[in-house]
């Protein structure tokens, strides 16, 4: 077993990059080293206790400080701005960002002059109308040092701000949230890291900056002379206790750098969010496997009924209708459109637009978080900085309810889902079933009049996914509103919704009780997801001509000439060795491609010159007693009446 830290024979660097790199180390090594070996330490106390040095630094503080106040005022919307907002002349803007970290400051100096001092483009103004001049004034030496320092803040923000993935702000305006506070309550605490590197990197700069102060703001003991500026004059006069400043300043940004901990420089780490990491529970884990109580708690009082009616239109297009209390799963395969659909009835996509009435209001024209449309993403995106009940409380704090009552609420529906015991613990301490059972509550806490589920259960395990769907399917069936369930589990669909609603590229094919969809599946890769051979085909007299090759006999026909698909359930398949007499219509020779377990049963996939693949399943017993094994040559047959033909 290799050490941990011990390189391998491959990991040694080749020579030819060794030695630059070495030389680049010792290039920049040298100066500092400079500075450390001609420092006088006896005089060192001196030298930053005179009058003219604190003066300087007192200075240098206030300037530094100010410079941040306003680079944090002016850089974090325009961080923002960059970051979340598309517009016309963005690679512009962010080019001016820049450009004071690759312009000379003395340039900068210059330029500042020619647009704030006395004959600049609005000196005069300024001067005139409120009776303020910049240059050689304090305030001037602030104005310099913003201008070249502001760029770290925002390019370490909008990096920052980048990174954010947009459901995090999405769910919370779904909850009721507005954007300013979704901003300050989510944003803003998500991207704290970069924000604080960004911040230290900026004061750090504003307290070293030289050219374009000494250009703009003069060199005025007092008033501009900053501690860079003294550095520059004890150089002439006493290069000691210049000496002796450098290294102080030298110190201060080797602390800045220590503290940030590679943050700028975006050293590797586990950047996975806390939702991803929560997923990661071990099967060992008790938190994960152990039966959660589920409290009788008192029934809540009848909620209010909110009827659904809406057209979408753009990449999905289908009007929807359904009743308070209606659940519907939405089926179909990538890209049908579900999830558009899902972000249209937020109004949080240009792809579709719906017009949505919730019982007698249209919200049609009203932005996300006044639509009282509740949306729980496929891995349910809790806020990371908080706990489960403040998470759960969200929603309810946005609308405006007192702290302590939002708080009781979310207790209250986190035992509801079992979670009660863990309310403090923060979505990075949760299992996945445990944070989907949260991030279900909180959706429920702020009283939405309809509810979205984006997948809510495909991250969780089986014996999870179970006790999630028996709590989810008993708290549906008290919610006044109606429900949205995007799925691929065929479970899912039959045990949760009232009716599924099947999808394919953004129309609807199908729209009907479970019940009928599984006997009648109208949608190929439906009928696949419920376990179903389905072969598309053309209504002949007798049965379908199919679309790969091949005809089949049904017992029902339809009308000759209709699109439709045969519906065959794979344990109608019956597997012959050889050819079989009798009553079957449908018999075609095949090969057996694939075997795979499906229960207690066995899924064998057949493939035919003469028909399409076709999925059979069988008992181990009966494979043993073929001898079938991958490769094997078989026949199968399917009785007329077991094949449904279904008009598309």
């Amino acid at each position: 077993m290799r050490r941990p830290g011990r390189r391998t024979a491959g990991a040694r660097a080749p020579l030819l990059l060794t030695v630059p790199a070495l030389l680049a180390v010792a290039f920049l090594m040298l100066p500092l080293a400079g500075i450390l070996v001609r420092t006088s330490w006896g005089e060192l106390g001196a030298h930053l206790t005179a009058a003219a040095t604190t003066e300087a630094l007192r200075l240098s503080l206030l300037v530094s400080l100010w410079a941040l106040g306003l680079s944090l005022l002016l850089g974090v919307p325009l961080a923002w701005l960059l970051a979340r907002v598309p517009f016309r002349g963005k690679a512009f803007v962010r080019s001016l960002v820049l450009l004071p970290m690759v312009l000379p400051p003395t340039v900068g100096g210059v330029a500042l002059l020619l647009a704030f001092g006395r004959r600049g483009l609005l000196g005069p103004w300024l001067e005139d109308t409120f009776g303020v001049t910049l240059p050689f004034h304090t305030s001037g030496a602030v104005l310099a040092a913003t201008f070249v320092a502001m760029p770290f803040l925002v390019i370490s923000l909008e990096g920052a701000l980048g990174g954010l993935r947009p459901r995090y702000e999405e769910t919370a305006a779904s909850l009721g949230a507005s954007p300013v506070r979704v901003f300050l309550t989510v944003t803003l605490p998500m991207v704290a890291p970069g924000l604080i590197a960004g911040a230290a990197l900026t004061w750090a700069r504003a307290l070293g900056e030289f050219g374009a102060t000494i250009t703009f703001a003069g060199n005025l003991p007092g008033t501009t002379q900053t501690l860079p500026l003294q550095v520059y004059l004890l150089l002439q006069d006493s290069p000691e206790a210049a000496t002796s400043v450098s290294l102080l300043l030298l110190a201060i940004a080797m602390i800045v750098l220590i503290a940030l901990r590679g943050r700028w420089t975006g050293t590797p780490g586990d950047h996975r969010d806390p939702a991803s990491r929560a997923a990661d529970v071990r099967p060992e884990d008790p938190a994960a496997t152990a039966p959660l109580p589920e409290p009788a708690l008192p029934r809540a009082s009848a909620p209010e009924p909110w009827p659904l009616h809406a057209d979408v239109t753009g990449f999905t297009r289908l009007t929807l209708d359904a009743g308070p209390g209606t659940t519907i799963a939405v089926v179909g395969p990538n890209g049908a459109g579900k999830t558009t659909l899902l972000r249209a009835l937020l109004g949080l996509t240009p792809r579709a637009h719906a017009a949505l009435r919730l019982g007698d209001d249209d919200v049609t024209a009203l932005p996300p978080h006044r639509r009282g449309v509740a949306w729980v993403p496929q891995d349910g995106a809790l806020f990371p900085h908080l706990s489960a009940l403040a998470n759960t409380a969200y929603g309810l704090r946005a609308h405006g309810e007192p702290r302590a009552a939002a708080r009781r609420a979310a207790q209250d529906w986190l035992d509801r889902l079992g979670v009660g015991h863990l309310a403090h613990r923060k979505p990075a301490q949760l299992s996945g079933g445990q944070a989907q059972r949260v991030a279900l509550a909180r959706a429920l806490a702020a009283r939405p009049r309809l509810l979205l589920l984006d997948e809510p259960l495909a991250a969780l395990d089986q014996t999870t996914r179970a006790r999630v769907r028996h709590t989810l399917r008993r708290h549906l069936a008290e919610f006044g509103g109606v429900c949205l369930i995007v799925t691929h589990d065929p479970v899912e669909a039959v045990s949760l919704a009232d009716r599924v609603l099947v999808l394919e590229d953004g129309r609807v094919l199908q729209d009907e009780p479970p019940a009928e969809v599984t006997r009648h599946p109208r949608s190929p890769w439906v009928a696949r997801m419920l376990g179903r051979n389905a072969w598309p085909g053309t209504a002949t007299a007798d049965g379908l001509a199919l679309a790969g090759g091949g005809h089949l006999v049904v017992a029902e026909p339809l009308p000759a000439g209709t699109d439709a698909l045969a519906v065959i359930a794979p344990e109608a398949v019956s597997v012959h060795r050889e050819r079989p007499t009798g009553s079957p219509r449908n018999v075609w020779p095949g090969t057996v491609r694939e075997i795979t377990s499906a229960g207690s049963r066995l899924r064998l996939l057949i493939t035919s010159a003469e028909a399409p693949d076709l999925v059979a399943e069988i008992t181990p017993g009966a494979a043993a007693d073929l001898g079938i094994a991958d490769g094997s040559t078989v026949w199968t047959s399917v009785k007329a009446t077991e094949a449904t033909a279904v008009p598309l």
